[in-house]
């Protein structure tokens, strides 16, 4: 039975690997388990289990949150709020050395806690920064390291999609989850800004020297805080126990709604139909791989995969700040070939019982692989922020990966930090009552 199981998660990752979709590569393994099943127990094969996990996999409520959270991040982003918030980020940060760098990082912190979304961090931030770092005398690769490296933090501060992702794969709590994110996600913005320090002493970054007047700072001020409302709202609702993560997603489509049409007036009714299908293009193919790999989890448990998996982890070690290293390796590895969503959805279900076996807290485990799959969008070859920043920057993977790697091996120690001192991430839902 284990050599069966080995050969079929190595058939799904080599079709990953060729190019076969995410969804095609799980469902077929998928089948296959519940035919070797079959195969080995002289039974008919289970084909009703594999509608009734898709069905499952797609029609779990809290799921719903992720094409709330990516319509509210589409309003706002087409609601003209990055330029907003990259001023307000620059109010905040004043006339540090490397400032524009910092105020990429600050507000592809507050971006990225709107939209969720690394990807579209990188892109709408470095659309516009990468440009003007350049104009200002930034080198163009240290600018495309600077905003992807920044984008890694947003999917980290709630409202976050791989979280709700994780949440529902192993049936944490999405509550825990987004509070838990909260240090997480500040600590390595900071730990990057530190870089940017450091960094400047090298290459001597451009200072800004300009004052704004009383007017601009107001001006600023208003135009950041308005957005910033919404994960404000989100996070807020969801610690009070006023709403649930979903019903928190739908009010943060309502609030982006009212702030786009209404209050900022940069969103016009008549482009709600490419923004509905953009984000229902963003949400689908990420539920499609949910509902598939609901399929893959089920063959795998029925051929207890997960006994296995922690028999075979205890009998290399059952130290669980070992364990904890090892994931970290085997996360890293993955990121570097496969979208962080899905790696989630196929590994959380095998990972997670074996780290609440050693008295792992599941919300610890979660943050620790969310942040660790979500490095791998600045980790090559896959790395989708990569080539975001650099095709921006018109420059080539090589240089992108270049100018990446001094934020990345922060990041990387952020990493390290919040698995070996889970009080990091366990602080805060705590001191909140939230299930840990």
């Amino acid at each position: 039975m284990e050599m069966i199981i080995g050969l079929l998660i190595a058939l799904a990752f080599i079709l990953i690997i060729v190019g076969v979709p995410i969804y095609v590569s799980l469902l077929l393994t998928g089948v296959l388990s519940l035919v070797a099943l079959a195969a080995s127990t002289g039974t008919p094969v289970a084909t009703i289990a594999v509608s009734q996990a898709i069905f499952n996999g797609m029609g779990n409520l809290p799921l719903l949150a992720i094409p709330f959270f990516m319509l509210a991040g589409e309003i706002m982003n087409r609601g003209g709020i990055t330029e907003k918030l990259i001023k307000f980020a620059m109010l905040l940060i004043g006339r540090l050395p490397g400032s524009l760098a910092h105020a990429g990082i600050v507000s592809s912190m507050f971006f990225g806690g709107i939209t969720g979304s690394a990807q579209a961090s990188a892109s709408c931030m470095g659309g516009i920064l990468i440009p003007a770092m350049e104009k200002e005398g930034y080198p163009v690769q240290e600018a495309a390291g600077v905003i992807s490296a920044a984008s890694v933090c947003g999917p980290i501060i709630p409202p976050s999609i791989i979280m709700v992702v994780y949440a529902t794969a192993v049936g944490a709590s999405v509550g825990s989850m987004f509070i838990g994110g909260v240090i997480p996600g500040i600590m390595a913005g900071l730990i990057l800004m530190v870089i940017v320090l450091l960094r400047n002493r090298v290459c001597h970054f451009p200072r800004r020297t300009e004052k704004l007047t009383a007017a601009e700072i107001k001006k600023s001020l208003i135009d950041g805080i308005i957005p910033l409302g919404m994960p404000v709202i989100v996070v807020g609702g969801i610690m009070g126990g006023i709403c649930t993560a979903t019903e928190a997603g739908a009010i943060a489509v309502v609030y982006s709604l009212i702030v786009s049409l209404f209050i900022t007036r940069t969103l016009k009714l008549r482009e709600m139909g490419p923004i509905l299908l953009s984000a229902a293009n963003s949400a689908a193919p990420l539920l499609l791989i949910i509902a598939c790999a609901k399929v893959f989890s089920y063959g795998l448990t029925a051929l207890q995969m997960p006994v296995l998996v922690n028999d075979l982890i205890l009998s290399i070690t059952d130290n669980k700040w070992v364990f904890l290293l090892l994931v970290n390796i085997l996360l890293l590895i993955m990121g570097m070939f496969m979208d962080g969503g899905a790696a989630v959805i196929i590994l959380a279900p095998i990972l997670a019982p074996v780290a609440a076996s050693m008295g792992i807290s599941l919300v610890h485990f979660g943050i620790v692989m969310c942040l660790n799959l979500t490095i791998g969008c600045i980790t090559p070859p896959l790395g989708y922020c990569l080539f975001i920043t650099g095709k921006i920057g018109n420059i080539a993977i090589e240089d992108a990966v270049r100018g990446t790697m001094p934020y990345l091996i922060g990041e990387i120690a952020a990493l390290l930090l919040i698995t070996y001192i889970p009080v990091l991430v366990t602080f805060m839902p705590s001191v909140l009552g939230y299930a840990i």
